[in-house]
């Protein structure tokens, strides 16, 4: 399955059941009072947000007295502008994506962590290439999305291997469209993700290196505009708790969940699980330890530092963000 099909797959679902709650009415209504006003949190078609997912399909935000609706926006740059726009009021996104916009100015939260990925992502290469070592990709075409958290990866395993973008060809492409490149033989190497990575092997492609070779590095979180979290705090504690709630739900009754996630991402129940393993999903309590206390900071705060890093040597940022000013546990901390 193509990442793009899996994203029309889930926009028109969930986009019709945005219509059938809306009723005939068009156009955007001020909210009522004793209404929910409507919260649209933007999205790209991952196994890691799969507590988003079944927060809404369980009707967990709903529960809680929330209008929500997921849009799938795949452009790390689409996503950027809609939230800089508040045609959006939050992003499940990567967290090197969140500090690279809130280092730009976009004024944010990042108030929930999905999960970090452990093998999920990763570099494949053709066998027939002679590519046998990350070195080996001097002067190969190399298909990934620039700004993204793919690229972030991908130069981490460069420094180790003594390289830089400049010595291979980047090939910048969507993230959807980085595995199609690498099947149909257009580029050397790709950085995707399962179920694409999986895919790119069985089609005369070799692993290289995972994120299992760097822990912590590639972890999604719940980035909120800063001021729905000052000005909807009340709604922003609730999405939270839907989360923790969807999270727990997972661990509880993993094979609904699953049934769940393979009916939106077009696989089987089984796929879905295989490619969990390569996940690591945080519930209530692994978003405490990932985040930590003020006298004991968590894991997040040493990647976000890293990802501000890798922004200002790719000169999108000016100077390194201060990550604690964007960093809140304050709506963690209140879940019971």
């Amino acid at each position: 399955m193509q990442k793009k099909t899996a994203a029309l797959l889930l926009c028109v679902m969930i986009a019709t059941a945005a219509v059938l709650a809306a009723g005939c009415g068009g156009g955007q209504e001020a909210p009522q009072p004793g209404k929910s006003q409507p919260i649209v949190i933007a999205y790209t078609p991952w196994t890691g947000y799969a507590a988003l997912f079944i927060a809404q399909e369980k009707g967990m935000f709903k529960a809680k007295g929330l209008d929500v609706t997921l849009q799938s926006i795949e452009g790390v740059g689409d996503r950027k502008q809609a939230m800089v726009a508040k045609k959006i009021q939050a992003m499940a996104t990567s967290l090197d994506v969140s500090i690279s916009a809130a280092g730009a100015d976009l004024p944010l939260k990042l108030v929930w962590a999905f999960d970090a990925s452990n093998g999920a992502d990763g570099l494949v290469v053709a066998k027939d290439k002679g590519i046998a070592t990350v070195a080996d990709l001097k002067g190969r075409q190399v298909a990934y999305h620039t700004g993204s958290a793919s690229h972030f990866f991908l130069k981490a395993i460069l420094d180790r291997a003594g390289l830089s973008e400049k010595d291979i060809q980047s090939v910048d492409v969507k993230a959807s469209e980085a595995a199609s490149a690498f099947m149909a033989g257009k580029v050397d190497a790709a950085v995707t993700w399962e179920p694409h990575l999986s895919k790119a092997v069985a089609q005369n492609g070799m692993i290289l290196s995972t994120t299992t070779d760097t822990p912590g590095l590639i972890a999604d979180v719940l980035t909120v505009h800063a001021d729905f979290a000052r000005d909807s705090a009340k709604e922003t504690q609730a999405i939270v708790e839907a989360l923790a709630e969807a999270s727990a739900f997972m661990q509880t009754h993993p094979d609904e969940a699953n049934k769940i996630l393979a009916v939106l991402f077009k696989q089987t129940p089984e796929e879905v699980a295989s490619d969990s393993k390569t996940i690591k999903f945080y519930d209530l309590k692994g978003n405490q330890e990932f985040y930590g206390t003020q006298e004991k900071p968590g894991l997040i705060y040493e990647v976000a530092k890293g990802a501000g890093q890798f922004y200002v040597d790719q000169k999108v940022l000016s100077q390194l963000p201060e990550v604690t000013k964007y960093i809140d546990n304050s709506f963690i901390s209140k879940v019971k």
